[in-house]
């Protein structure tokens, strides 16, 4: 038998074949199923972003009568961290999700949990070998600077020596460094456009006001901003405003309420944020109750669920800010 031959023997385009395939295929639903315990490990909630996880983990697993979940208090200490985890492993959960405060630092109890065989749902923070989870689902940071990068490259388009500034986030963090080079990767399609300054700052209101102040005494003139993050960009129009500033235009980052409302009122430097969404909880909830009753997802036709997610980091400005009022976190 020839090859095209075996082709067309394993393909159809019978509609009740296709349909009888899909029917037969397992996939996660809202209907009660087995009984799942899930347990869940993130950092301490010290950030807006971290608070808007665990409430979405939470508020998820609620939703699901057949989840019980099993939530540990938090920690940004390592040890601390591991020993949270080693708990749940203890209690035989019948699945783990996990962000890691370093994902690192906790390969090696992600790698005790799938070797005791509680598969693993690592959740952003990725552990160092995808032997240590059964999947990965996490926000595309690379993504993240390389739309806010060509969100400001198209604002700017017709300016001659164009000047853009960044605020990024914590440096020594892997994320920070993808975040920037996507940012200067977009620049590169855009010639009349040039970053003349960079500071970092640490996640925070005081942080951003402070490093904001800088980079404003430094540039006194500049047309953009983007700043990495939602909540130090609290701190950072805080400093735009005593600077009495209002000549650029400002990118922000992750999704947070507050940037939100600005953006919708239109009426300050604030135009667009690039979401990190916070919801990347809630859909690891789905995944690990999908895991937990051997099922996969609702439209995918595999049986399992995926190894990897990255979701999208779209750009919300006024035109669509609506759309996402709801998912912004305080």
């Amino acid at each position: 038998m020839s090859a095209g031959a075996l082709i067309t023997g394993c393909t159809s385009n019978d509609p009740k074949e296709s349909e009888q395939a899909a029917s037969n295929e397992p996939a996660a639903d809202d209907k009660p199923g087995k009984e799942v315990t899930i347990g869940f490990a993130g950092p301490q909630a010290d950030h807006g972003w971290l608070n808007a996880i665990n409430d979405n983990a939470t508020n998820r697993a609620k939703k699901y009568s057949d989840v019980t979940l099993e939530i540990t208090e938090g920690s940004n200490d390592t040890a601390a961290q591991i020993g949270q985890i080693e708990t749940l492993i203890n209690k035989k959960v019948d699945v783990l999700v996990v962000l890691p405060a370093d994902g690192k630092a906790l390969t090696q109890v992600g790698l005790k949990a799938m070797r005791a065989g509680i598969p693993v749902i690592n959740l952003d923070r990725v552990f160092n070998t995808p032997q240590a989870y059964r999947c990965w689902i996490g926000g595309d940071n690379y993504g993240m600077g390389l739309n806010a990068g060509h969100y400001i490259g198209e604002k700017l388009k017709g300016k001659s020596g164009a000047r853009v500034i960044e605020l990024a986030g914590i440096d020594n963090l892997e994320l920070t460094r993808q975040r920037t080079q996507g940012f200067d990767d977009a620049l590169k399609n855009y010639p009349n456009i040039r970053k003349v300054a960079r500071q970092a700052a640490e996640f925070t209101v005081e942080s951003g006001q402070a490093k904001m102040a800088q980079l404003l005494q430094a540039q006194s003139n500049f047309d953009a901003l983007w700043n990495h993050d939602d909540d130090q960009g609290v701190g950072a129009m805080r400093a735009i405003e005593q600077a009495g500033r209002d000549d650029f235009l400002m990118v922000g980052g992750a999704g947070a309420l507050s940037a939100f409302q600005a953006i919708k009122q239109d009426n300050g430097v604030l135009k667009a944020t690039v979401l990190y969404p916070p919801t990347m909880a809630a859909s690891a909830i789905d995944l690990a109750r999908a895991l937990g009753q051997a099922k996969g997802i609702g439209g995918m036709a595999e049986y399992e669920i995926p190894a990897s997610i990255t979701l999208y980091s779209a750009v919300v400005d006024k035109t669509n800010v609506d759309q996402y009022m709801s998912t912004g976190f305080k």
